[in-house]
């Protein structure tokens, strides 16, 4: 199986095919709230597709918390209409972004997300990801966020007889 980051492997984990049923979305969206309360962020997003789900989810799990925005950080600006790199409501001073995943591999597309959102200006509280295959990403992600990162669980925990342990 190949990764994003190019990288082979024995097993794939799909997250998207639990995440986007009805109770383990709600499920995530406390988890993440509480992640964010943690970070003291009020912004919640990252990379299209994988954190497009997990950054609803923690909205949609914020109704008694400090979030109030979602955004995308896209791979370029778009081409057309207001040619944005991070979509969604405006943020600024005073935002504080928590940068979600859906799985941490490598790091490479967090790490680009959050190189983005640093040119742009904006705040890095915290990132989070629901599974870190602990492949090196998490070093990657804290060097280039500059603040805490968290994996809600990890490919130990969930697949603890994977054929590359």
């Amino acid at each position: 199986m190949t990764l994003s980051s190019g990288a082979r492997a024995a097993y794939y984990v799909d997250a998207k095919r639990a995440l986007l049923l009805p109770a383990v979305f709600a499920d995530l969206g406390l988890l993440l709230r509480d992640c964010a309360a943690r970070f003291n962020a009020n912004a919640v997003g990252g990379v299209p597709v994988s954190a497009i789900p997990v950054a609803c989810a923690a909205l949609a799990g914020a109704s008694e918390g400090g979030l109030d925005k979602a955004f995308i950080v896209r791979k370029e600006a778009k081409a057309h209409g207001l040619q944005r790199v991070i979509e969604g409501p405006p943020l600024g001073p005073g935002d504080r972004c928590l940068v979600v995943e859906d799985v941490v591999t490598t790091g490479g597309s967090t790490v680009t997300a959050l190189e983005r959102m640093r040119a742009e200006g904006l705040e890095i509280a915290g990132v989070a990801s629901v599974l870190d295959r602990l492949a090196g990403g998490a070093a990657a992600i804290e060097a280039a966020a500059g603040a805490p990162y968290e994996a809600l669980t990890t490919i130990d925990e969930v697949y603890p007889e994977r054929p590359d342990r």
